[in-house]
């Protein structure tokens, strides 16, 4: 299980990530409303340790004695799907290079000889191989994305960042998320950071900034200053994609 216990990011004119709490269990999808695409990410980013909390805590499972240890234990454990302008697909890269790039970054006891077209094929993608990464329909691209982040076993948590913002219909991610959760075999802790959620959705659902405590600013109507567009702490964009544990 994913705890996430009054996380906050600050950034540099307020917080990215106000206070937030949730619990994520395995076998369940769960989702994050959040406003504005910086908190979203930046909240993807804390919940799978890509990002150090300015305060509160994420864990992945039983404490491990100190901060650090959970954090490392998070991060081993999880992965970050589809983060704008951090590892989402990339525009000048086929379906082929993004599969062949992904593999390459997994940890180093877990590359075995499979050549991308074998893994295109075995998972169902072969007749998309050619095809530019940032066209695929929405549903086509959260599900490559989604069996890419799954090709290290080891990845018991997935963080999805913003599935929606690809498609205005929730069917294009939601059914597929909620059954990849619970798959037979193989049980996950997903996690959608959405910016709104989905009419009917009868699942675990929490809101970025739900742990805040109303003080004298906040209840006079005060709001702290919005982070400039793209602003990520503790973000690395070009080694994000590249985080593993060899």
């Amino acid at each position: 299980m994913l705890s996430v216990r009054a996380l906050r990011v600050a950034g540099r004119h307020g917080d990215l990530v106000p206070p937030t709490s949730f619990d994520a269990a395995t076998g369940e999808l769960t989702l994050v409303r959040g406003d504005g695409q910086e908190h979203r990410t930046a909240l993807a980013l804390a919940a799978t340790g890509r990002c150090t909390p300015s305060d509160g805590t994420a864990r992945w499972g039983v404490p491990r004695g100190s901060a650090r240890k959970d954090l490392t234990a998070l991060r081993r454990a999880s992965a970050i799907v589809d983060a704008p302008a951090i590892n989402e697909a990339e525009l000048h890269l086929r379906v082929r290079d993004l599969v062949a790039e992904d593999l390459a970054l997994l940890p180093r006891r877990y590359r075995g000889p499979v050549r991308p077209e074998a893994w295109l094929t075995v998972n169902a993608f072969a007749d998309v191989a050619d095809e530019w990464a940032q066209n695929l329909p929405a549903a086509r691209r959260t599900e490559l994305l989604t069996a890419l982040a799954l090709a290290n076993p080891e990845a018991g948590l997935l963080v999805l960042d913003s599935p929606d913002r690809h498609s205005d219909d929730p069917s294009a991610w939601l059914p597929f998320l909620a059954a990849t959760a619970a798959r037979a075999g193989r049980p996950l802790a997903v996690v959608a950071v959405v910016a709104e959620l989905p009419e009917g959705w009868g699942g675990p659902v929490t809101e970025i900034g739900n742990a805040v405590e109303p003080g004298p600013e906040r209840e006079a109507g005060a709001e702290p200053a919005p982070e400039p567009s793209g602003a990520v702490p503790g973000a690395d964009a070009p080694a994000a994609r590249a985080e593993v544990d060899a």
